[in-house]
């Protein structure tokens, strides 16, 4: 199912947000000021306690929405670790390979860390970059798969080619848990709930502040500029690749550097 706000930069969705917060204080300050003279005391108290009670709740969905984020964010970054660790593992076991198979095997592996590599700097939202890079991987996955077969009918030992063909199922398998941890984010019905949440709390706040007649604006527009920072930290991180907080590649990149170390050192042995 598509997704409505996915498309839009944080800051646009942030913007919007504040700017409603904003309105919203106001039309119910507004509106709480018909009602002034008209109110007891003892409503106003349960309006009060009422207020209380939203910001608890708003509290708790802060908290909830935060915490998702956050969790998503934790497992992409070991995604990225747990793939660098296999790629590296099947790279050194492709070395147990017969000759007949091995250097283009290596070199395989070489072209789809590279792969993986470029995946990790690609925004999710550009969808046709992505589709080919994918697509690209699958083929070298496909490709390596060809040659553990040949390799396995060559020299079918346990300890060799059965070893590196347990390095490349644990390979693919974090190339799909990677994949599906990027495409995982808060549900929009909870960010929507939240902001209507949100909007909702404000116009009560400037409610209680009509109907008590007592204002204190730079105080609340101070609360409402947190909240929505905040907020803006759940979406960020909820964006590893666009936002201010991206998941670090550096597992992937090191990586990379390490084997093309290692290919150019054994070259010059030669």
């Amino acid at each position: 199912m598509s997704e409505i706000m996915y498309d839009h930069s944080s800051l646009y969705i942030v913007s919007i947000l504040l700017i409603s917060l904003i309105v919203g204080s106001e039309v119910g300050f507004r509106i709480g000021k018909l009602f002034h003279k008209a109110t007891d005391e003892p409503t106003k108290n349960q309006i009060s306690s009422i207020q209380a009670s939203i910001l608890g709740v708003l509290a708790l969905l802060l908290g909830f929405t935060f915490s998702l984020a956050l969790q998503r964010y934790d497992t992409r970054s070991e995604a990225v670790i747990n793939e660098a660790n296999a790629i590296g593992t099947t790279m050194l076991r492709a070395a147990l390979l017969p000759e007949s198979v091995r250097e283009e095997t290596q070199a395989l592996i070489r072209d789809y860390l590279e792969l993986r590599v470029q995946a990790g700097e690609i925004s999710f939202d550009r969808i046709e970059e992505r589709a080919a890079i994918v697509a690209n991987s699958d083929l070298v996955l496909e490709k390596l798969w060809a040659n553990a077969r040949q390799a396995a009918s060559e020299s079918p030992n346990p300890v060799t080619t059965g070893l590196f063909i347990q390095a490349l199922n644990e390979q693919i398998d974090a190339f799909g848990s990677r994949d599906a941890a990027l495409a995982r984010h808060v549900p929009e019905p909870v960010l929507f709930l939240l902001f209507g949440t949100l909007i909702m709390t404000a116009a009560l706040v400037g409610y209680s502040s009509g109907v008590t007649g007592h204002r204190a604006a730079i105080a609340a527009y101070i609360l409402l500029s947190l909240i929505v920072l905040l907020v803006f930290l759940v979406i960020d991180l909820d964006r590893p690749r666009r936002g201010l907080i991206e998941v670090s590649q550096q597992g992937l990149v090191d990586l990379q550097s390490h084997i093309l170390f290692v290919g150019s050192e054994v070259g010059q042995s030669r």
